[in-house]
């Protein structure tokens, strides 16, 4: 429950910030700017923060802190760019699988750059114990981003826990300009002691490494939560797969029984559509599609947010399963999403969106709520009635990539009001 609380209000932070930002990131777009290249420039920056530390260590003295301050100003500037080039692709719609890999990879750099310059300063300086804490804290910050990777790798979504990477930038450069500014007032030399006595407990500096040591502590415990919830999730997932492994063998000797009673009464044309897989049902699925002359499927899903809400902006999340490949989930390429598979969805208020698939326009469907069952489907007209959708089909003989032969599409779905299932084909 508290998990939930903290998504939705890193949600809603996310928001304020975005309207906050996003005229500046419409800037960053009309000056040509790619997400990759304001990714890039985040790396630079980071680099130029860990030059800061470094020279600081090299120049200064242990109790001229003002490097500390002016380094952690360049962390909070870089870490603006952070969050700045997954809006650039948002908003200037140039989101792409790759530029998600380009900017975790660079993240790590950006991450591992920043703690090398710490360390650096802390044991030139002879901050034994503080640099200790300040690399338990990097390898706490890089098992929390790799966790998570690897669980979405194997299909569970792992985002929970404290210390994600902008709080990690946050404490870390304000800290760091706390720490530079009370020394300009106090001294970086300044300590504290237990009173009455000459135990040393604080020191200026302290402002700095404290927080460190607080993140080297809770950074792992999130890796470890992260791990224990995965294992949680993939042993749920497993015993869901056994059970769909069990009603599908269940089916598949019912069904070999009944066609081996009734072979020799009646034989039943089975067309290739009737060959191919069907997908795992899901909360998710609206509805899937399916071309020849192979069996990879497009999946059509509701894409909801974080908190279980829609996703107003992209209401539906077109991807693959490829079942030439082993049944691996993929997402769409560029081309497949621009020019093929992708769908466009304009709002229409209430709720509900017309959806478009990009290469057939003229074909127009509905996401909505269904008043029944208060869940979204997606309706399209079939032989005159508005239906459910459940799956196209493209019979596709010859052509080339970019003009294949359609032969017809076929829409196949359920009556609302009956329950029963209705198709009909057309020549598109």
């Amino acid at each position: 429950m508290n998990s939930t609380k903290n998504t939705s209000l890193r949600i809603q932070l996310q928001q304020a910030i975005y309207l906050v930002i996003n005229p500046f990131v419409r800037l960053l777009i009309k000056m040509g700017l790619t997400p990759n290249a304001v990714t890039t420039i985040g790396l630079v920056l980071n680099v130029g923060v860990a030059a800061i530390f470094v020279f600081g260590a090299e120049e200064g003295n242990r109790g001229d802190l003002s490097f500390v301050g002016w380094a952690g100003a360049l962390v909070l500037f870089a870490g603006l760019f952070d969050m700045l080039d997954g809006q650039v692709a948002r908003l200037g719609n140039m989101g792409s699988t790759f530029g998600a890999l380009y900017d975790s990879v660079l993240d790590r750099y950006s991450e591992l750059i920043l703690f090398l310059g710490i360390c650096y300063y802390l044991v030139a300086h002879h901050y034994f114990l503080s640099s200790l804490f300040a690399f338990i804290a990097l390898i706490g910050s890089i098992m929390v981003s790799y966790t998570r990777a690897r669980a979405e790798g194997l299909g569970i979504e792992c985002k929970e826990g404290l210390m994600q990477r902008p709080e990690r930038v946050i404490t870390i450069g304000v800290t760091a300009i706390a720490c530079g500014i009370t020394a300009s007032i106090i001294g970086g030399n300044h300590k504290w002691y237990w009173p009455g006595t000459q135990f040393q407990v604080l020191e200026t500096i302290s402002i700095f490494t404290l927080p460190l040591a607080f993140m080297a502590i809770l950074t792992n415990i999130t890796a470890v939560n992260r791990l224990t919830s995965a294992k949680k999730a993939l042993e749920k997932k497993e015993r869901g797969n056994l059970k769909a492994l069990l009603i599908l063998l269940i089916s598949t000797l019912t069904l070999c029984t009944a066609q081996a009673q009734h072979s020799t009464v009646t034989k039943k044309v089975v067309e290739e559509q009737d060959t191919l897989p069907v997908p795992p049902s899901s909360s998710k699925l609206l509805f899937y599609l399916q071309r020849s002359p192979n069996s990879n499927t497009i999946l059509c899903e509701l894409n909801l947010l974080a908190n279980g809400q829609l996703n107003e902006e992209e209401p539906v999340h077109v991807s693959w399963i490829r079942y030439t490949e082993g049944g691996v989930r993929k997402e769409l390429n560029y081309i497949q999403r621009v020019f093929a598979y992708g769908i466009k969805s304009t709002p229409l208020g209430n709720g509900s969106y017309k959806l478009q698939f990009v290469s057939y326009k003229k074909q127009e469907f509905l996401l909505m709520k269904s008043p029944k069952d208060g869940k979204y489907h997606v309706y399209a007209t079939i032989n005159q009635k508005q239906s459910i959708v459940q799956r196209f089909f493209i019979k596709v003989e010859g052509g080339s990539f970019w003009k294949p032969n359609v032969v017809y599409l076929e829409k196949k779905g359920i009556d609302p009001s009956t329950g029963k299932e209705v198709m009909e084909r057309f020549k598109p």
